[in-house]
């Protein structure tokens, strides 16, 4: 795999494990008792946007690392995805 590939798969995962990560810990404004004026009564109350960034960078890069392994033991192959579900 080369550089740009693993940082391509980085970015796609990162942003998937991001918006699973989203509804965790979720308390809106409205359950905190305190609306702020100008924005919906479902808003984060404090979204923790870095603490959940970092968690999704850290599982990204566990999950980059581990399909670069998959790929240097020489399980999953280019030769093996071209003839995988060929009739």
């Amino acid at each position: 795999m080369s550089i740009t590939g693993a940082l391509v798969l980085f970015a796609t995962l990162f942003f998937l494990v991001l918006f699973l990560l989203l509804p965790w810990g979720h308390r809106s404004q409205e359950e905190a008792g305190e609306v702020v004026p100008g924005t919906p009564a479902g808003a984060p109350d404090q979204p923790m946007m870095t603490k959940k960034a970092l968690i999704a960078a850290a599982i990204s890069a566990l999950l980059v690392l581990g399909i670069w392994w998959v790929i240097q033991q020489g399980w999953i192959t280019r030769a093996w995805l071209t003839e995988f579900n060929r009739p």
